[in-house]
């Protein structure tokens, strides 16, 4: 029986989910990528909420290649993490890949003062 697409990247992502975990003092940083767009999000698990956001749709993020834009997503991110007081968090690549925009946004983390 072969997966889908879709299907495959759900289990690898169920399979990171069992693994990384979020809470206040070192949240969870989640990526989503769309074909157009890609989002970041700081999430708490012990208590369901998401901490802050960043997508290249937001003005700061300006236009570029998609590997600049997310990037950008990533520096902008880590802007508002250390402005919120959080440095440290744990990666979730949403079963999506380590390489290309997913790769980018999480070195763009890095450069502005997440450590993870």
């Amino acid at each position: 029986m072969s997966l889908t697409k879709s299907e495959r990247r759900q289990r690898i992502k169920f399979r990171i989910r069992k693994i990384v975990s979020g809470t206040a003092t070192k949240p969870r940083l989640s990526v989503f990528r769309s074909n157009k767009e890609i989002y970041a999000q700081l999430i708490d698990d012990v208590n369901g909420v998401t901490l802050l956001a960043a997508s290249s749709r937001e003005k700061e993020v300006g236009k570029g290649t998609n590997v600049e834009v997310a990037t950008a997503v990533g520096k902008l991110v880590a802007e508002k993490a250390v402005k919120a007081g959080i440095e440290n968090v744990t990666f979730d690549r949403g079963g999506y890949l380590y390489h290309g925009r997913i790769k980018s946004l999480a070195e763009g983390a890095r450069a502005a003062g997440l450590k993870f």
